[in-house]
């Protein structure tokens, strides 16, 4: 019996392994865009992910024909929108001056290839406020805002005001 259940969690664990070397970079990535920070420094990204794929590992046997990875890309958009009232703004990322909200539908409709439909059930809202949110966040990376106005500089030969 001992011997029946090591060999269930050996395979569990190669499968999982599996998914993970597979499915980790992209998950990865989501989870940067989502938590707005950069790249090259994501420790709030990785423990997002990391948390997620804990759970995922938890419920591994339970699956039973599910994909996977679209059952650990919902549990990490639920986890970053449970969470995200911490989180506010990003730090310096791709999409950090967009909402945390904005960040989501955005990931979830244009990175993830989520339908309108499927985005707006996941996270309980309305259609049309999923549009709202991604043609608001399209249009605020595509024309982010502008910092304050630089500092008039004297022309050549011009002395600076005192």
């Amino acid at each position: 019996m001992r011997e029946r259940q090591a060999a269930q969690q050996a395979r569990r664990a190669r499968e999982f392994q599996a998914f993970v070397a597979g499915a980790a970079g992209r998950l990865l990535h989501a989870a940067t865009l989502l938590t707005g920070e950069p790249p090259d420094a994501n420790p709030r990204a990785r423990a997002l992910l990391t948390a997620t794929l804990a759970a995922t590992y938890a419920s591994w046997d339970r699956l039973r024909g599910e994909d996977p990875y679209d059952r650990t890309r919902t549990a990490l958009a639920l986890r970053f929108a449970r969470g995200a009232w911490r989180l506010r703004r990003g730090h310096g990322g791709l999409l950090s001056h967009l909402s945390p909200q904005e960040r989501l539908v955005l990931v979830l409709r244009l990175y993830e290839g989520v339908a309108e439909e499927q985005a707006a059930a996941l996270l309980g809202l309305p259609v049309e406020r999923v549009r709202t949110l991604c043609a608001r966040a399209v249009a605020s990376v595509l024309h982010p805002p502008r910092g304050p106005a630089p500092l008039a500089t004297p022309a050549f030969g011009e002395a600076a005001p005192s």
